[in-house]
């Protein structure tokens, strides 16, 4: 495993909160406050193999308003999920790059993670934390209102490349943008999708009638919604407040071919906060997740980068508050 390199040390804002010892930066507007967690492959606040481990954000604050937070109890770095904010996952035909043909003892590759061994298994799970066989390189610089993340991975059974992710705070306006590139410095082919996860905790509270989902299509549900929540239109609403162990899972079809769809808009009407997201790609799908913690539209879109070439995508979070 290659060590973690800051080649900019002197630009970053980094420090070990004495509470959590994790390696965190801030970046601040006029209006918006963030703290993020920083990639450290020995001491990160997620070292797990499922999301990419750039852009995890502890709390995002805005007029008197929080947006992320821990939203699970018991907190373990290599855990699948024990990580916040608007992380994102990469995945081929549900699983990593190369993982179908790699043998036992071979590697294969999660994007933003890097080179990973494949046990002797049936199948991939994303629930699962695999043997990091190289770390790649990370490469972390940032401002008083962005902050940049680089993560190159060296060839691993043909599959190399360089991934950047920009978050930067738009000049007075309540809004924080995520600018991809990931380009192909390897020599197969990188076919991906890549999603969202979101885990929205607007002012920590529970999921339930306070909570709507909106989206720019009608909707229709996959799969039963157990009397917990239904679909009203554009509109996914909950019908009581949802206790602990119980969940709200469903892929939401209705959208089309273009980046119009890409508009999703969480809002909490007792607290008045709102976000909204929006993306410049058309939707592969979207999967919806909630418990009582957190509600998670998770947005899918869909690459295809060859050899030698790149591939950008941005993702656009507006905050706001509801009329009173």
């Amino acid at each position: 495993m290659k060590p973690f390199v800051f080649p900019c040390l002197a630009f970053l804002l980094v420090h070990l909160s004495a509470a959590a010892e994790f390696p965190q930066a801030e970046i601040s507007n006029s209006l918006l406050r963030a703290k993020l967690y920083l990639p450290d492959a020995s001491q990160g606040y997620y070292r797990g193999t499922r999301f990419d481990w750039s852009g995890v954000v502890a709390s995002l604050e805005w007029n008197g308003h929080n947006y992320f937070g821990k939203w699970f109890e018991h907190h373990d770095p290599k855990l699948n999920d024990a990580v916040t904010g608007p992380v994102e996952e990469f995945s081929t035909n549900n699983a990593g790059l190369g993982y179908e043909e790699a043998k036992p003892g071979e590697s294969f590759v999660k994007i933003g993670v890097g080179a990973l061994r494949k046990p002797d298994e049936p199948r991939y799970s994303p629930f699962n934390t695999y043997e990091i066989v190289d770390s790649g390189k990370w490469s972390v610089k940032n401002g008083s209102d962005w902050i940049e993340f680089v993560h190159e991975l060296p060839d691993t059974s043909g599959y190399a490349y360089t991934y950047r992710k920009r978050m930067h705070l738009s000049k007075n306006k309540p809004e924080l943008v995520l600018e991809h590139t990931l380009k192909n410095t390897g020599r197969k082919a990188i076919a991906t999708s890549v999603y969202d996860h979101n885990f929205f905790m607007l002012d920590d509270q529970p999921t339930g009638p306070d909570f709507v989902v909106k989206f720019p299509f009608d909707l229709r549900a996959t799969a039963d919604l157990k009397g917990l929540a239904e679909i009203r239109g554009k509109e996914l609403v909950y019908l009581r407040e949802l206790q602990k162990g119980q969940t709200v899972f469903t892929n939401l079809e209705g959208h089309g071919g273009t980046s119009s769809d890409y508009d999703i808009r969480v809002e909490n009407r007792k607290t008045g906060a709102g976000v909204r997201l929006t993306g410049d790609r058309p939707l592969l799908k979207v999967v919806f997740w909630s418990i009582r913690s957190n509600i998670s539209p998770e947005p899918y879109i869909d690459m295809r980068v060859e050899p030698g070439k790149e591939s950008t995508w941005r993702i656009l979070y507006e905050f706001y508050t509801l009329p009173k």
